[in-house]
């Protein structure tokens, strides 16, 4: 007898992924690609749509092929993505038109700039509890309008369309059939209005970007179509689809309000669940829509580090000091201390709560006796330090986090989980299920067809791994969090 099983797609900012899971939430195979990154100047990052696609539909195949193998039953596929990534493509021929514009990108931060002086942002945070910045989408939508003469043309057709990479996967899956995305999506692009649950118009006229271009906004557990049989060899209904941070929060289970995880892949993402309840942040922390249920939203709050396994990955490729990731371990714990190095990573600028595209990295406090193992601590060290300058943030706004559950490639660095727990002085919490953002995707997707009967059956599935308690005294974590507001200080000159 055939048992059931759930794909999720989670598609990346440095690879994409297809993942098996069982019912219970266990992942039972996995397959992934990395593909190019594309830097044409500095402050540009940009990915090739087909490439996008191409690894996407090699996971997917190979776990589909896998699955028969064992003689699973697929019963859906659920969807996670970088969220702010933009893409605009041919309605009739489903060619993008320019390459993907990733979130990291900073290239319109001038128009930013101008919007800002227009006096906008208040409006823009009000609408989307989004603060004005080039990381979010519409400024990307803007741009490639302005600068590829071929979009503006089809746009005056009605023949453009535009997507963050999960509307783009969909569309492909279905073989142009469905336009659409998720709340989660729809609400980091600037241009949607979290509080009506709609495109925003006003600001859709300040940007001179057309309302047709873009997709139909659907629940996270939701009816997307299915797949061609041409590409998966039957139809697999789509009924799951979540932003990748929005996702972790999910296969994390923070289903209360005040349930708080800290995600660390390519970037650091910290969401806080508020419940039904939107608070505006006074400290620069972003509004965002949780998760959207049965037409109902669960707000959060969120926080992001631009760099975080982006620094672990520039310490492997271009400073060329480690072979591969989990080598950072081993250099850390033959150290003693930081000797005084630290590292501020605003290779793409600084995300919350500064939010300065202009700011560039720092290494400070070093020294003729200064070696590649102390820059390696100061990386790993900078992402906890960046941790609790949210932490702060979000008790400013008059929030208390007791516990965090973490989850992404960094924390299975057990120095490093340790290390943040230190220093944003709060118990750590690492699941089973290291694949939260994919899980979260399974779990949207097995709530709409059945398979969970509500969020209360989903948050059974969670399990914990290993937990990390602070161990230092307050007199270290003071004095270097001095030392690290102190690198800050300087990064933030411009």
């Amino acid at each position: 007898m055939k048992k059931n099983f759930i794909i999720s797609i989670d598609q990346g900012t440095t690879s994409s992924r297809s993942i098996l899971f069982n019912l219970k939430g266990k992942p039972i195979y996995s397959s992934q690609k990395e593909f190019t990154q594309y830097f044409p100047r500095n402050g540009w990052v940009e990915h090739n749509p087909e490439e996008i696609w191409n690894t996407t539909k090699k996971t997917l195949i190979d776990v589909i092929n896998k699955a028969k193998r064992i003689r699973a039953n697929v019963l859906t596929i659920g969807i996670t993505n970088q969220r702010e990534t933009t893409i605009l493509w041919d309605k009739k021929t489903g060619k993008a038109v320019y390459n993907a514009i990733v979130w990291q990108d900073r290239r319109q931060e001038d128009f930013c700039r101008k919007l800002r002086k227009q006096k906008r942002e208040t409006l823009v945070f009000n609408k989307t509890g989004l603060l004005i910045d080039s990381y979010f989408s519409a400024t990307k939508i803007k741009w490639i309008l302005d600068n590829v003469p071929l979009a503006k043309k089809l746009m005056a057709k009605k023949q453009l369309l535009f997507g963050t990479i999960d509307s783009f996967l969909i569309w492909r899956l279905t073989k142009g059939k469905v336009h659409a995305t998720d709340a989660t999506n729809a609400s980091r692009t600037m241009i949607y209005n979290i509080s009506t649950n709609k495109w925003d118009d006003k600001i859709l006229k300040i940007l001179k970007i057309q309302k047709h271009i873009l997709p139909q906004v659907k629940d996270c557990a939701d009816d997307y179509g299915s797949t061609h049989s041409s590409i998966t060899g039957r139809p697999i209904p789509i009924s799951g689809v979540v932003g990748d941070q929005q996702a972790a929060t999910i296969g994390q289970c923070c289903f209360e309000p005040g349930s708080l995880k800290s995600t660390y892949g390519t970037g650091a993402f910290i969401l806080l669940n508020t419940g039904s309840r939107k608070i505006y942040s006074k400290n620069r922390l972003l509004t965002t829509i949780g998760y959207r249920i049965n037409g109902k939203n669960t707000y959060a709050l969120e926080g992001s580090i631009f760099i975080a396994g982006a620094g672990v990955q520039w310490l492997r490729d271009k400073m060329k000091f480690i072979n591969k990731a989990s080598d950072t371990e081993k250099i850390v714990r033959k150290l003693k201390n930081n000797s005084g190095v630290y590292l501020v990573p605003a290779f793409t600028g600084i995300g919350a709560p500064y939010w300065n595209a202009n700011a560039r990295g720092v290494l400070s406090g070093i020294t003729r006796d200064t070696e590649s193992k102390e820059i390696v601590r100061a990386t790993l060290e900078s992402v906890a330090y960046q941790t609790h300058d949210l932490f702060e943030a979000m008790k400013n706004d008059g929030l208390k986090p007791k516990l965090v559950k973490v989850d992404g490639g960094m924390v299975m660095n057990n120095w490093f989980s340790q290390y943040l727990a230190d220093i944003i002085n709060v118990k750590v919490l690492r699941p089973k299920v290291n694949e939260t953002t994919a899980l979260g995707a399974a779990f949207m997707a097995g709530l709409k067809i059945g398979v969970y009967k509500s969020l209360k059956e989903i948050a059974k599935q969670w399990s914990l791994d290993k937990k990390f308690l602070p161990k230092v005294n307050s007199k270290f974590r003071k004095k270097v969090l001095k030392g690290w507001n102190n690198a800050i200080k300087r990064t933030l000159i411009t």
